[in-house]
Parts: structure tokens; C-alpha cells; sequence
């Protein structure tokens, strides 16, 4: 029976956004089907103004290194630094070169600039977070930095005697950071050290540090700035993350890299769960990292499954967390030409006009009905086709027509 789509979608927007979700979620996150193409970005850039102009969204985060995303934020609240250095120091993967990133954080920058010469008071200021571990696809960074940063905010605070170790101590206790960051050990788990002797005292270390900071949060709560505080859990949270990390990389069992994948989601999850306690804030990553089913991928050591950081922030959350996931026409230059009529995304792309839609997922689902059409099968690895099995668990499904050259 043919299926009549005018109905189920409308071009995307805020205000479509909103009718489709019965209130305003703590966390809505929109995944992209690949990576590198400007197109989606800029989509993500135009609905996170609407959101901060009508809805009164204040954070935006985005897949990136947790920490290098910390120079990106005093960029856009403070004025800290430069544009330039900002993209170029503040985003992981490479991204800080795209043109739309660059747009994104100009407007966030102008937008807090906007109220005269003070700003806008620090409750009202967009907020910039990447939520990413920093990783990359070669490699996993040392600790260090993580955990002296967590070391220098407790020493400032609190008795030198409650501390586990001195400063030069959890400075040393590392090693050269080089020995962590081996490409080598991403595939051959004997070049790791995550289960070498320093590296099991430096889970001890981080464990002992992280109590600490649980510990003393009365008294952390009175004496350290707000700002201070939301960045030492994020230290804690990025050192214990790395490090339980690096051990799963010196696994040989075949668990492995089901291991990392699961574990890098965990560390996503956190992090996103702890960006919601200042306000609503919008997400973006692959849709592998934010959908509620199961993830799973194909590697060298074969297939790999694990929970996704949006199925672990939904299990949380509950109907406080949204997923929009987005799939696309064509991507020409990119080889991927328009979809099949007997796939989702080519009933989609032979009945809705428009370039940008927003589709209601669960009345397509069951207009559907059950099985769901086969899954598209896409001539280029870097992008990924939706799983039409996993329209019942999406809140709203995007799609982008046709993706241009960035």
C-alpha cells in the first residue's frame, strides 16, 4: 500500500522540533549518517540558533575531545584567545577546518558579545563542550593532563595531607607521554601499557583522587568557583575514562575492541549527562553514538557491538532525552547516488520536496509495518545507511535531501 508522507513530516525546524516532542527535553541530539560533510553542519548550526532564540537552549556538544573543547568555550564566553586558535587547538579529528564549525563558533562568540560591553550575564551565555574522550582513530592520550589538572584543583583546596600522592608524583608516575599515545597499540595490544605496573597505580591514583573530590564536595562547593568545580569532574571523569581505556587496548582476548568501543561511549555518556545540569543542550554526533538500539560495526578483528552513549543517556534520562537521527539522498561527490525506491531513504526521497525534513519516526514506523524495508547498501564506506528496524526507537528522523561539496 503506498504510503502518503505529507502528513508525518514538515521542513525542519525549531518549531518542528517541538511539536513533535511532547515537552522540551534536558537533551536532544541529532545524529549524522557521516562525517566531514559541511552540509550537516550547517544544518546542525541553523537548528541550535532556533533553539537558543525560541526554546532557550544554552549548550551545544559536539563529538570531540572533551578537553581540547575547553578552549572552544572560554572562546565563546569570554572572548579567551582567538577564532583561529580556537578551531585550530579546540577541535579533535581535524575539524576545526571546517567552515561551518568555524561559523558555529563565531555566531556563539557574537551572540554572548551581543549585550554591551559586559555580555550577557553567565547564566544566559552559550556554552560550547566537546563530548568526546580524547581519542583518536590511531590512538588513545595520556593521562597526564587529566590527572595533574585533578591534582592542582584538590591541592588548592584542601589539607596537602588528604592528598594520595605529591604533585611531582601524579607528574612522573606517566612516564613520557609518547609510550601511551603508540599507534601501534591500537591494533597490536602487546605495544600498549595499559595493564603495565604505572598504569595500574594510576587507576588506583584517579580512583583515590575522584573519591577525594566526592569526599570533600561541602566543603569544594564553598570554597571553589562554580566553573573550577564543573572542570575537575571533568578531569575525573576524563582520567578514569583514558585509563580504564588504555587497559582494554592491552586486551588480546577477542572482547577487545568491543571493549573500546563500549568504553569510549561510556566516557560520551558521562559527559553528556553531567553538560545537562546547566540546562537543555543539543547534541551531535554519528547516529551510531546516539541511537537507543544496540551499535554495531564491522572491524578487523570482525563484529563489534556495544551500548551507544544516547542508549546509555536514554536509560538515564528516560523521555528527557530526544534522538533525531538523519539520513540522506545523495551524496554525488562521494559516489552515492539517489536512493532505490524499495529502500526508506528512497521513499523518502521520491515523495518529500522540500531539501530539509523532519519526519514523524514512530507513525512511519507503523504506516510501515513490519518487516521494515530492507536497509540501503551505500557505495562509500564513510557513510552509513539507517537500520530501518530502528524507526520505532527514534523521536524524529531528518532528511537532507542532497549533501553538496563542502
Amino acid at each position: 500500500m503506498p504510503i502518503d508522507l505529507k502528513d508525518m513530516a514538515a521542513p525542519l525546524d525549531a518549531a518542528a522540533v517541538s511539536r513533535l516532542l511532547p515537552h522540551r527535553p534536558r537533551l536532544v541530539a541529532l545524529g549524522e549518517p557521516t562525517h566531514g560533510e559541511d552540509a550537516l553542519l550547517h544544518l546542525r548550526n541553523a537548528l541550535f540558533r532556533q533553539l537558543v532564540e525560541e526554546h532557550g537552549y544554552r549548550t551545544i556538544a559536539l563529538e570531540t575531545d572533551c578537553l581540547a573543547g575547553l578552549l572552544v568555550d572560554a572562546y565563546v564566553t569570554s572572548g579567551t584567545g582567538t577564532l583561529d586558535a580556537a578551531l585550530e587547538h579546540g577541535f579533535s579529528h581535524g575539524w576545526g577546518a571546517s567552515a561551518a564549525n568555524r561559523d558555529l563558533v563565531r555566531w556563539m562568540r557574537a551572540y554572548n558579545a551581543r549585550a554591551g560591553e559586559e555580555g550577557r550575564a553567565a547564566t544566559d551565555r552559550l556554552r560550547f563542550a566537546g563530548f568526546d574522550g580524547p581519542l583518536e582513530i590511531t590512538h588513545a592520550a595520556s593521562p597526564r593532563p587529566s590527572l595533574t589538572a585533578l591534582h592542582a584543583h584538590l591541592a588548592a583546596y584542601l589539607d596537602p595531607a588528604l592528598l594520595p600522592c605529591t604533585a611531582e608524583e601524579s607528574d612522573a608516575l606517566p612516564g613520557e607521554d609518547d609510550r601511551w599515545t603508540e599507534p601501534a597499540a591500537m591494533t597490536d595490544p602487546a605495544r600498549s601499557c595499559g595493564r603495565s605496573a604505572e598504569a595500574v597505580r594510576l587507576r588506583l591514583l584517579a580512583d583515590d583522587l575522584t573519591a577525594l573530590l566526592d569526599q570533600q564536595e561541602p566543603h569544594l562547593r564553598a570554597a571553589a568557583p562554580p566553573a573550577e568545580r564543573e572542570t575537575a569532574r571533568l578531569h575525573a571523569r576524563t582520567a578514569t575514562g583514558l585509563l580504564r581505556y588504555h587497559h582494554a587496548m592491552a586486551d588480546p582476548s577477542p572482547a577487545r575492541m568491543s571493549r573500546l568501543c563500549a568504553q569510549r561511549d561510556l566516557m560520551m555518556a558521562e559527559n553528556l549527562l553531567a553538560l545537562t545540569a546547566r540546562g537543555p543542550v543539543l547534541a551531535h554526533a554519528q547516529n551510531a553514538h546516539l541511537q537507543r538500539p544496540k551499535s554495531s560495526m564491522r572491524m578487523w578483528q570482525g563484529p563489534v557491538e556495544w551500548w551507544s552513549a544516547g542508549a546509555l543517556v536514554s536509560a538515564r534520562l528516560g523521555e528527557e532525552y530526544a534522538f533525531l537521527a538523519t539520513a540522506l539522498g545523495t551524496v554525488g561527490h562521494q559516489g552515492v547516488p539517489a536512493p532505490p525506491p524499495d529502500t526508506l531513504e528512497g521513499l523518502l526521497y521520491a515523495q518529500l520536496p522540500e531539501d530539509r525534513h523532519l519526519v514523524d519516526a514512530r507513525r512511519l514506523a507503523a504506516a510501515l509495518g513490519d518487516p521494515p524495508p530492507a536497509p540501503r547498501t551505500s557505495p562509500w564506506f564513510g557513510y552509513a545507511p539507517l537500520d530501518p528496524a530502528h524507526l520505532p526507537h527514534l523521536d524524529g528522523l531528518v532528511l537532507l535531501k542532497d549533501v553538496p561539496e563542502s
